[in-house]
């Protein structure tokens, strides 16, 4: 019965409650905006299978120089600034929001850097902490070969991914800046230590934040392409990148549907729909200890749940249309959700501890200083309850899922190419419910 009533929930409807972020109820009418995106995902989908002509999702070429900062001087400043974070989170405040260490990573490298690479292209290829120390180490070593990771495609990253989101979403202390510290750091030796092994180039497959960070770049409309010395700035269509990427294989499949779980699941764990089925009070909430298992048994179900339907929406969809509606080029259209998703699920944080990091980047050691140039200021949520501001923020969380969902529809009608109309339509059913359910995540109820 429960089970029921949640997918009864998922139905569009008369919903007028809207928490944003939570604690923070706005009388919308989120049911019409749910109904209203539905109802496009579906209309777009059936005239694109419908057209004889698809948009070509051309890239242009923009400008052309010499790269100015190499890859290589960036990641090892970069590397030099992780280190200065990991001696600050052992360090400094325990308080999370005065620490560097937990606001520069949660705010600017979870949130931050993502957002701006789904506008700007790939922007953690300079960020990179690891490249130069490895391409540095392998060159005084003088080692060329590898040890054979490369064979196990992206399952290593699927792995390591798997372990960072229970450690963000589930695990007891996240935010306490000497673990986060600890957990970065030992994060970071082993990495460093597979790339010296088996080369620098593994780290695209094989490290979790690269790999998410390279996808979530493939939607951008503004990207560079990086070859012999020369920096081309390219521009087209959201997903002119993606028609142009290779198939997607097993492993590389497992990891985008990690990354919409994951997602979906840090969503659902704090509403109050997902409280009344485990047997807790939402508006008395007993703390992480008391749900560590629970939780990771769900996250592990949503994870399976949500790559079952994937494989069986795939499957009927190739049983109608043929060999060309294959698993490895239809995956690719999912990479438009994981990252409007990721947008609209974070952006609330990233006006919240925005301010906490800007703040702290501001000051660091809390003397008054302004490095950055900014007078003092107060942090400030008050915008939170603000009716006029609310309905907006909602409004962007709005555009940013149905519009990753317009965008999936239509690379899936490209990516597939020619089939019958027909096969389309289970693609299209949960294209239309992934719509609901992702709006419906962000204006429940929640505890948290």
């Amino acid at each position: 019965m429960r089970a029921l009533a949640g997918a009864c929930l998922l139905l569009p409807g008369a919903a007028f409650a809207c928490a944003l972020p939570p604690s923070v109820i706005l009388t919308l009418p989120t049911g019409h905006y749910m109904a209203g995106a539905a109802l496009t995902v579906a209309l777009t989908a059936w005239m694109g299978a419908a057209a004889q002509r698809l948009p070509e999702l051309r890239a242009v070429p923009v400008m052309e120089r010499r790269i100015l900062v190499p890859v290589a001087v960036s990641s090892y400043l970069s590397f030099l600034c992780f280190l200065g974070l990991v001696l600050v989170g052992f360090l400094g405040p325990r308080d999370p929001m005065h620490n560097l260490m937990t606001l520069v990573f949660w705010t600017g490298v979870w949130i931050a850097v993502p957002l701006a690479s789904m506008l700007f292209g790939n922007l953690w290829r300079c960020l990179n902490p690891w490249t130069a120390p490895v391409r540095i180490t392998r060159s005084l070593l003088g080692r060329q070969g590898s040890i054979g990771l490369s064979a196990f495609g992206h399952w290593p990253a699927v792995a390591f991914y798997a372990g960072f989101v229970w450690f963000q979403m589930i695990s007891l202390s996240p935010d306490d800046p000497a673990v986060l510290a600890t957990v970065a750091l030992i994060y970071w030796l082993v990495i460093f230590a597979l790339a010296v092994a088996e080369g620098e180039t593994w780290l695209e497959q094989g490290e979790f934040l690269t790999v998410l960070m390279g996808y979530l770049a493939k939607v951008a409309p503004l990207w560079l392409d990086l070859s012999g010395g020369r920096a081309r700035l390219m521009r087209g269509w959201p997903g002119a990148q993606v028609v142009r990427m290779a198939p997607l294989d097993l492993s590389a499949m497992a990891f985008i549907t990690l990354a919409l779980a994951a997602l979906t699941f840090d969503g659902m764990m704090e509403t109050f729909w997902w409280h009344g089925l485990i047997g807790e009070n939402p508006l008395e909430p007993t703390g992480r200890s008391a749900v560590t298992w629970v939780n990771t048994l769900g996250l592990l179900g949503v994870w399976a749940m949500t790559s079952v339907t994937l494989w069986l929406v795939i499957h009927l969809g190739r049983q109608i249309g043929g060999a060309p509606f294959a698993a490895g080029p239809v995956m690719l259209s999912f990479l438009a959700i994981a990252a409007g998703y990721h947008a609209a699920h974070y952006l609330v944080t990233l006006l919240t501890a925005g301010q906490y990091t800007l703040a702290a980047l501001n000051d660091p050691l809390f003397r008054g200083d302004a490095l950055l140039g900014l007078p003092p200021f107060y942090v400030s949520f008050g915008f939170l309850t603000d009716q006029t501001v609310m309905p907006l923020i909602y409004a962007t969380q709005f555009a940013a899922i149905l519009g990753a969902h317009l965008l999936a529809v239509l690379l899936s009608l490209r990516l597939v190419g020619a089939v019958r109309a027909l096969a389309h339509v289970p693609m299209t059913a949960l294209m239309v419910g992934y719509t609901i359910l992702g709006l419906w995540l962000l204006s429940t109820a929640r505890s948290g």
